[in-house]
């Protein structure tokens, strides 16, 4: 049920203040006229007719006409001066509450539009007063809401997309099936769990995702040697690199401070980077993981002889479901959201993660920092 509307509610409101503050001024004014102008008129013609002044010839008849000309003289000024004073008073008000008014109808009606889902809206910020700060505020929830639509829809363009493919190549095989076409094999149902596989994996990528962006995934930050983060990191990827012939190398300055982490989040970030990293480099490329001090914290680097990344995609790399070459298929890519729930970790310890490259064939570099211990903990500890 839409509230009621009551056209120029507050204009009319404020325009009634004004002129009932006015109505009390100018009472008072003749109030105080009415009772002590006569007094101080009669205080005065009695100073004149003192002898030798200049009203001692003045009858009785006389200073009464005189008196009574004075007071309706002063009763015509008076509503005169209040019909003036009112035209001006109202006009004053009207021109000052259109100015009040006006930019809060554009924001209630902004506000309405934002309401039916309309997130472009913007309202005019030109008021340099708490009205423009209202105006201003209001823009940045607009641009906040809009933003967040657009990810929103995106998200569910992309994760219908990367469905698409196993469902699609699971529906094929179990028609396939059905109809006699299709004959089980120890060949099919491999084939058939890397489908279910892909499809399990994407759902877990998201709900970590979910997790961490939502700050519902616990992070307890602790005290961790940068040695023991990266040495650990190495042994659970080492196999993989053996595998594909990827040299896997690290390079640590000696004795560094101990970082304030989530070890398990920590762990999780290099894992990332590491497995990106092996994703895009070739056999026989080469992996160096290192790590140095700064001024408060650790900076933690995964550089790789890869396939490099043109300088257009660096700013987008860490956005969920995003590849550098859409030619690349979710078999090679991975899910598409690693980068982004590492960014979405080292944020939610107080870090920072970027991506460099100079350019394709030339490999890349991913950095990220932590906070050292003897700092304070970041939000979300």
């Amino acid at each position: 049920m839409s509230p009621v509307r009551r056209p120029a509610g507050l204009q009319l409101r404020l325009l009634l203040s004004y002129l009932v503050v006015l109505a009390i001024a100018l009472g008072a004014v003749a109030l105080g006229v009415r009772l002590i102008a006569p007094a101080l008129f009669n205080r005065l013609m009695d100073a004149h007719m003192q002898p030798g002044g200049m009203g001692a010839a003045m009858t009785a008849a006389m200073r009464s006409i005189t008196e009574n000309a004075f007071q309706e003289a002063l009763v015509q000024a008076i509503v005169l001066a209040v019909v003036v004073a009112t035209l001006v008073a109202v006009g004053v008000s009207v021109f000052v509450t259109t100015r009040i008014t006006t930019p809060i109808r554009r924001l209630a009606r902004a506000s309405q539009l934002i309401a039916r889902g309309e997130y472009r809206v913007r309202v005019d910020t030109d008021e340099p007063d708490e009205i423009g700060d209202l105006a201003e505020s209001f823009n940045r929830m607009a641009e906040a809401l809009e933003s967040t639509e657009r990810r929103r829809v995106a998200l569910i363009a992309d994760v219908a997309h990367e469905l698409r493919t196993p469902l699609a190549t699971l529906q094929g095989y179990l028609e396939g099936l059905v109809d006699g076409v299709v004959m089980p094999s120890t060949d099919l149902w491999p084939q058939l769990h890397e489908q279910t596989t892909r499809m399990s994996r994407l759902v877990q990528d998201l709900e970590e995702l979910s997790r961490v962006e939502s700050g519902a995934a616990p992070v307890h930050p602790a005290p961790v040697s940068p040695d023991a983060l990266v040495e650990a990191a190495i042994a659970g990827v080492a196999p993989r690199f053996a595998e594909r012939d990827v040299a896997l190398r690290v390079a640590l300055t000696a004795r560094l401070p101990d970082v304030l982490v989530d070890r398990d989040r920590g762990l999780q970030v290099l894992t990332n980077l590491l497995t990106n990293a092996l994703r895009y480099t070739p056999a026989g490329g080469t992996v160096t993981v290192s790590a140095a001090g700064d001024e408060d914290a650790v900076r933690f680097q995964v550089r790789d002889t890869g396939v490099g990344i043109p300088a257009a995609h660096l700013p987008r790399l860490f956005d969920r479901f995003y590849r550098v070459d859409p030619s690349r298929t979710r078999a090679q890519g991975g899910s598409g959201i690693g980068l982004t729930i590492a960014r979405a970790l080292v944020e939610a310890h107080g870090g920072r993660i970027w991506a460099e490259s100079a350019g394709r064939g030339e490999g890349s570099t991913f950095s990220f920092t932590l906070p050292l211990a003897r700092g304070p903990h970041p939000a979300g500890s």
